[in-house]
């Protein structure tokens, strides 16, 4: 199910910790309206980046799942409201998190994290 032009909601919810747990990782309908705006988000950064794709790591989390990969409970993640993501053909992931820093995006969180750039869209407008 495509969510926004180049995203489908399977980039989303896919968690390797629950498809190998046999873990539901199944938004509700607030955490799936929530998804569509992060997607609507990440269209703008990947506008932001020379329209160049972007590979989702993780993006919805069921509290299960969540509490699996020891997330905070306070999660953006559990909202639907966060992606960790990463786009191989605009540059490192420094060069992504400053290019957005420096784009006057609105957003809640901007980390740089292990292999990806996680990013918190403010929940009240994407």
């Amino acid at each position: 199910m495509q969510i926004s032009q180049h995203f489908a909601l399977e980039e989303f919810l896919f968690s390797e910790a629950a498809a190998r747990l046999g873990l539901d990782n199944t938004p509700g309908a607030e955490e799936l309206a929530n998804l569509k705006l992060t997607a609507a988000f990440m269209e703008n950064i990947r506008t932001l980046l020379r329209d160049q794709a972007i590979v989702v790591h993780s993006g919805y989390r069921s509290p299960q799942v969540n509490r699996l990969l020891a997330g905070v409970p306070s999660s953006a993640h559990c909202r639907g409201l966060a992606c960790d993501f990463v786009c191989p053909t605009f540059g490192t992931r420094a060069e992504v998190a400053l290019a957005i820093l420096a784009s006057g995006l609105e957003y809640d969180q901007l980390i740089l994290e292990y292999g990806w750039v996680h990013v918190t869209c403010p929940s009240r407008d994407c």
